[in-house]
């Protein structure tokens, strides 16, 4: 089975914000840059499509023409707990810096660590490969994308923010 994975529109939040889970809105190039995401979509046949239920990828889904996309929580961004929606550098939590230290393993404070979403998403993936599908969209988030990529073993984990897609980037993986 062949999963698109496509990730959101840019945001409209200042740089350097913690947004995870935070239903944030989009920028005002997203007619444009959805545009771009559903030409690169259109002679696709899909079998089923999936998205992320914040509203910054079911945005996306619905432009690309896929209204009745199935919303699955496992494929939110990371949560971020009580970080969320503050500058990175103005968060004062002693946790930080142990979250930064391993953050594959540490939670964020009332969050979730990676280690977390990737769990969420690999319950996802196993779900969908005893599916009878061919090609599935799935409409998601950064975290997401590379946690796939991750898994599919098609990126280092030493270097895997490297390897982040940009907003309205696509990836192919293979189940």
């Amino acid at each position: 089975m062949n999963v698109t994975m496509i990730r959101h529109t840019a945001v409209d939040v200042p740089a350097g914000t913690c947004y995870g889970q935070t239903d944030v809105p989009l920028k005002d190039s997203f007619p444009q840059e959805a545009a771009r995401v559903k030409s690169r979509l259109e002679n696709i046949p899909f079998d089923r499509v999936y998205t992320s239920p914040l509203s910054r990828c079911t945005r996306l889904a619905d432009y690309c023409g896929y209204t009745h996309a199935i919303r699955d929580r496992r494929l939110m961004e990371m949560d971020f707990g009580e970080w969320e929606m503050q500058r990175w550098e103005e968060i004062s939590d002693p946790g930080l810096q142990r979250w930064f230290d391993d953050y594959f393993n540490v939670r964020a404070t009332g969050g979730e660590s990676f280690a977390d979403q990737r769990d969420r998403l690999s319950s996802f993936l196993d779900e969908l490969s005893h599916q009878p599908f061919q090609n599935v969209a799935v409409f998601a988030h950064g975290g997401i994308l590379l946690q796939s990529m991750l898994l599919k073993e098609m990126i280092p984990a030493a270097t895997a923010f490297d390897h982040l897609p940009p907003y309205g980037g696509i990836i192919e993986i293979e189940l």
